[in-house]
């Protein structure tokens, strides 16, 4: 597994961010550096997707309280959510080519499946962190989903989230790549050839020209 000669420094308490949806701030708990996502001072119009999209990261991290390597769910009123911070360096600067380290990602995001959870937002390389000792490590549930019964679509959003996990092995490490592995980044699923055809070009014009987001922010959100 690869190392990384300094790890990196812990992050200084205060604000993460600010945006539509609330405020992100990071302090300091009983058990260590806590992230606080307060949706009280999202924006009116979007108050109530701040409120859904915490909801959801909170749902799917009392879910995923057996997997490592990802933020531990503190609380959550319905209004504002407490959880872990996950010390590591995002993918884009620390940029792994350790073949180790996506065999782990790729268990990481199979044990999150078996607890019943899909990320869904895989695709962001700020969601993926390399953790001090060099193992990989997820953030951002925001878009996760934790149903009560594992069907068809469950299977086939997995599906995406480890091809999600294939495509930045590809980018970073494409020589370790397996003849399987290559054969799944081949064939796109039916979630992601509907998003890519109509939700997608949606997304961008509304994060990017409406809010003002790109892919690569929020690595600070750890």
């Amino acid at each position: 597994m690869e190392r990384i000669s300094q790890p990196p420094a812990p992050a200084a308490p205060g604000i993460l961010k600010r945006d539509l949806f609330g405020t992100v701030s990071l302090a300091y708990g009983p058990a260590g550096p806590e992230v606080c996502r307060d949706t009280r001072s999202a924006r009116w119009w979007t108050r109530w997707l701040a409120r859904r999209l915490a909801r959801s990261e909170a749902t799917a991290l009392a879910a995923a309280t057996a997997v490592p390597d990802i933020p531990r769910l503190i609380s959550w009123d319905g209004h504002v959510l407490v959880r872990s911070w996950l010390e590591g360096r995002p993918m884009h600067h620390a940029r792994p080519r350790d073949p180790a380290y996506f065999r782990a990602a790729l268990g990481l995001v199979r044990k999150l499946h078996r607890a019943g959870v899909v990320h869904n937002d895989l695709a962001k390389e700020p969601n993926w962190l390399v953790l001090p000792d060099g193992r990989p490590g997820l953030i951002d549930f925001q878009l996760a989903w934790a149903p009560r019964r594992r069907g068809r679509l469950f299977r086939e959003l997995g599906r995406e989230d480890l091809r999600h996990a294939l495509k930045h092995k590809r980018w970073y490490c494409d020589q370790a790549l397996s003849r399987r592995e290559r054969a799944i980044l081949a064939r796109r699923g039916w979630p992601s050839r509907i998003w890519m055809a109509t939700g997608k070009k949606i997304y961008l014009v509304v994060t990017r020209r409406l809010l003002g987001w790109a892919d690569r922010e929020g690595a600070g959100d750890r």
